[in-house]
């Protein structure tokens, strides 16, 4: 390609290690996992994380090849605009970029009602333009100033997670007492009510929230045009991907499963609480608070430099307007960085004062998006992999190769397409029911 496919290259290895860790822990595990445990059981919730976690490693299997060879920034938008065709690339982008403006409203005003529980005196729109004005400063300095905040957000998180574990495998094992228990709890939630009390298809149902509770992992792909080193950077972040997903998903996915009953789990009360709760930690809902704190803003400071990022790749691959590709000193899009600022701002209003219509469909469409994404990674790779031998290349050139070829791209293809289908089917049903209470009222 004879036009510019990176920006400055500043963020280390120890960077994105920790960006495509700290991408993939947010709200999805702290606060939807009480309701997979609800729907599925805790055997279900288990082999549902597990399937999930199956299905996102394939997809950084994929995206770890095209990355590798092609470290640009805009990555999977670029791969797909390649591999697939320039109007699959352009909704891939366009999807990308509305899912993270989407998120970001919403982050914005979860982290005022947070920081409002300790400040009751402080209108909430005051935190949440706190919390922009933040964000909004981590991104616009340079690319290293942002990588270094979000280590540290995700540090904090990794760090919680870490002695959530600790904790709730000495309460498992009996070192620790548990309220409602009168001897070690163990593992009896796993068949105290059947394996799968509400039937081995609420196994099906949750894999919407698990398949969201593992987005974000994608990020590395988006880092690449900007790490240091990326055929060192991006093979070692993708392969300490899986026990990663490992020990922090599904070792805290089983601690819950095994000390909450299913019938009290859900979607009110983090389950992190609960359990801290029932072995009487101190501040155990303010410790946690601010966990999820830490994670709304982390989560709002990857999707503001994605979907800026975002931006930049469609202008400098023409498709909008040159002037959103324009850097600053520091290698910053600028222009492309305010416009996802202004993107956010407008889910922010829209959830506000048209959340039965425009926020309804915006949050519909961007339900989709990063399941879509991960489709065209898979099949971007199946097509620059026969490109790549049909050009006269040998496999020997490429410094990383996906395993188990095709299995693996096939397999995370299949596996997204059929994500896809229960989140029409989940998105249609709701859809069904909004329409009927608008015909009663």
């Amino acid at each position: 390609m004879a036009h510019q496919t990176h920006l400055q290259r500043k963020m280390t290895t120890r960077h994105i290690r920790m960006i495509s860790l700290g991408g993939v822990i947010g709200t999805g595990l702290f606060l939807s996992s009480g309701y997979t445990i609800h729907e599925a059981g805790p055997l279900g919730t288990v082999i549902a994380y597990l399937v999930g976690g199956l299905i996102v490693f394939a997809v950084m299997l994929c995206l770890g090849e095209l990355s590798v060879a092609m470290p640009y920034t805009g990555a999977f938008h670029v791969y797909a605009k390649k591999y697939i065709g320039p109007s699959t690339g352009f909704v891939v982008a366009i999807l990308y970029w509305l899912t993270w403006t989407i998120a970001l409203g919403s982050e914005f005003t979860a982290a005022g009602l947070i920081m409002q529980k300790w400040f009751p005196q402080v209108s909430v729109w005051i935190w949440s333009l706190t919390c922009m004005i933040l964000i909004f400063l981590s991104n616009f300095f340079s690319v290293k100033a942002f990588a270094e905040s979000e280590f540290w957000f995700a540090a904090i998180k990794v760090f919680a997670i870490v002695a959530f574990i600790v904790l709730g495998g000495l309460v498992i094992a009996g070192f620790l007492p548990v309220k409602g228990y009168h001897a070690a709890p163990g593992l009896a939630n796993f068949y105290r009510n059947g394996w799968f009390p509400n039937g081995f298809s609420g196994v099906f149902t949750t894999m919407l929230t698990v398949n969201f509770a593992f987005s974000g992992t994608e990020l590395i792909g988006v880092t690449a045009g900007e790490a240091e080193n990326p055929q060192k950077a991006i093979p070692s972040a993708i392969k300490t991907t899986l026990w990663r997903l490992l020990i922090f998903f599904i070792g805290s996915i089983a601690v819950m499963s095994a000390l909450i009953p299913y019938k009290v789990a859900g979607v009110t009360q983090s389950p992190f609480v609960y359990v801290l709760d029932s072995i009487h930690v101190p501040f155990a809902a303010n410790i946690m608070n601010f966990v999820v704190l830490t994670a709304i803003i982390s989560a709002a400071n990857s999707g503001l430099y994605a979907s800026t990022r975002m931006l930049w790749s469609l202008s400098n691959e023409g498709t909008i307007p040159a002037i959103f590709k324009k850097t600053n000193k520091n290698g910053i899009p600028v222009l492309a960085l305010i416009f996802s600022m202004l993107g956010g701002v407008f889910a922010l209003v829209s959830s506000k004062i048209a959340a039965d219509t425009v926020y309804l469909v915006l949050v519909s469409i961007s339900g989709l998006a990063v399941v879509f994404v991960w489709m065209a990674i898979a099949w971007a790779e199946l097509n620059f992999r026969k490109q790549f031998l049909k050009d006269g290349h040998q496999l020997s050139e490429l410094k990383y190769k996906t395993p188990w070829y095709p299995v693996v791209p096939y397999f995370a293809f299949i596996a997204s397409l059929l994500s896809c289908v229960l989140i029409l089917r989940k998105e249609w049903h709701c859809i069904t029911r909004f329409r009927l209470c608008l015909f009663v009222t």
